[in-house]
């Protein structure tokens, strides 16, 4: 009876379920699967079989970390400079790199670059294209000049075949443009989704390690500029970056998210331009406006972008309100930061006339300030347009500002301080204790607005109407 029992019970499986997007499984059957809020993609597929892992044989001998040998993991540079400077001097053999960025921004252009110019006798570079024909490629590497002998192209949306020109090629560099365009036969799903994504970048991750060859992945984001897929993904590559940058503008950011083979402080300048792509050595050019004379309502800061200092310029512009509820626009700078700026100088400045008036405030060259650095050149920049009165020529400003009135201190002042002295800059208004000063430079510390503000010049200042004097 308990033979009978027992062959009864193993005969009988319990159903499965399992989500064709995400993988996640579960003993009974749900509309929506929780893991990753699908609709209609939870499916029967059976019993899930119980599995031990037994020990197998070792591929290598376990070592002394002091004896292992790590010059198989020097990086080899990949003829873009400013690209080297992200990754911590290039690609390493066996890495896999996962580039993401908004749509147009120029991440394709931008690694064709890099496949050409890392392409050479010894090494060799696949570039796979999902989202593109073989001669739409050929077309925009004709107009960038990215033509190589060793440069192999093909397009490709099968991760068999993808795998397959691996063993053919045999390159010592793999361009996947892009991961969410690439779906293996095996796993049920589109291509995009968690499961393909999830298995493609292993497949891929896998033949990396095991060839020795380094691996560029391009990703794309979702509106909110998260990177689409699953989270999984981040953390199965070895280095993550994002491209970044306005399209209207020709100024374009690599930063670096994670990196196991160096720091992610660098930030890599670029210069997209009809011929392409070019790395940008000393980018603060674009942030700023050469005049002969100053004008009102401009201020120079020295702004960190990770440890690379730059100079921009924040302009900002009041005049007379014709509607109700004055505008605030801003581009190139927070909203929030903005109007706690105009706050500050309503209340601790005396300049009560701001309220009332259209104000509007932008950055030059496409660049974006969020640092709380750039406070005191944006409260600077709205007292001199309130007031009608141009800054001192050769000023730069470096300070938060607090809700109180006070300037304080921030990080990275003697390294802001060496970048604009280095372009010309005679003049700089810093929080107390700077540190040391370069050489010729005049550095006044300021403790609260009120100080700050006494930059102004008097000789030539317009005070702006103070709420009183409209009343009558």
């Amino acid at each position: 009876m308990a033979a009978r029992t027992k062959s009864a019970s193993a005969g009988k499986q319990r159903p499965s379920y399992r989500c064709t997007e995400c993988g996640w499984q579960t003993a009974k059957w749900l509309g929506r699967c929780p893991e990753c809020q699908a609709w209609g993609t939870v499916e029967e597929y059976g019993a899930p079989a119980v599995r031990t892992t037994a020990p197998g044989r070792v591929t290598s001998s376990a070592l002394p970390i002091g004896q292992v040998d790590g010059r198989s993991a020097t990086a080899r540079t990949t003829g873009v400079d400013e690209l080297d400077r992200v990754l911590g001097g290039g690609l390493v053999p066996g890495a896999v790199v996962l580039l993401a960025g908004e749509p147009g921004v120029g991440k394709s252009t931008l690694l064709l670059d890099v496949a050409a110019k890392a392409a050479s006798d010894e090494h060799r570079t696949l570039y796979v294209t999902g989202e593109e024909s073989a001669s739409q490629v050929r077309l925009r590497a004709d107009r960038i000049g990215a033509l190589a002998d060793h440069l192999y192209l093909a397009a490709e949306t099968d991760l068999s075949a993808v795998l397959g020109h691996l063993d053919a090629v045999k390159p010592s560099l793999l361009i996947l443009d892009s991961v969410q365009t690439v779906a293996s036969p095996e796993i049920d799903g589109a291509p995009g989704g968690m499961a393909q994504v999830r298995e493609v970048a292993g497949a891929l991750i896998r033949a990396s390690k095991e060839r020795g060859m380094s691996t560029l992945l391009v990703g794309h984001v979702t509106k909110d500029g998260a990177i689409a897929g699953p989270r999984l993904l981040e953390h199965l590559v070895d280095v993550v970056l994002h491209f970044e940058g306005d399209r209207h503008a020709r100024l374009r950011l690599v930063r670096g998210v994670k990196n196991r083979y160096g720091t992610t402080d660098e930030v890599g300048c670029f210069e997209l331009h009809d011929e392409g792509i070019t790395g940008l050595a000393d980018p603060s050019g674009l942030f700023l406006t050469r005049r002969a004379e100053p004008v009102p309502g401009t201020c120079l800061t020295v702004t960190l972008e990770g440890r690379r200092p730059l100079v921009a310029e924040v302009q900002a512009l009041t005049v007379d309100s014709q509607i109700p509820s004055p505008r605030r626009t801003t581009s190139g700078l927070e909203t929030s930061r903005v109007s706690m700026m105009l706050a500050v100088l309503e209340q601790r400045g005396r300049i009560t006339a701001l309220g009332k008036r259209d104000i509007y405030s932008a950055t030059v060259g496409g660049v974006k300030l969020s640092e709380p650095a750039a406070d005191l050149a944006v409260a600077l920049a709205l007292a001199s347009a309130a007031s009608d009165t141009p800054l001192p020529k050769n000023l730069v400003a470096i300070g938060e500002v607090g809700l109180a009135g006070e300037v304080r201190r921030v990080t990275g002042v003697q390294r802001r301080l060496a970048e604009a002295h280095r372009l010309g800059f005679t003049h700089a208004l810093v929080p107390a204790d700077p540190g040391k000063v370069p050489a010729g430079m005049k550095v006044t510390e300021v403790a609260d607005m009120g100080d700050a503000l006494r930059v102004l010049p008097r000789s030539r200042r317009r005070e702006a109407p103070r709420e009183e004097d409209q009343r009558r």
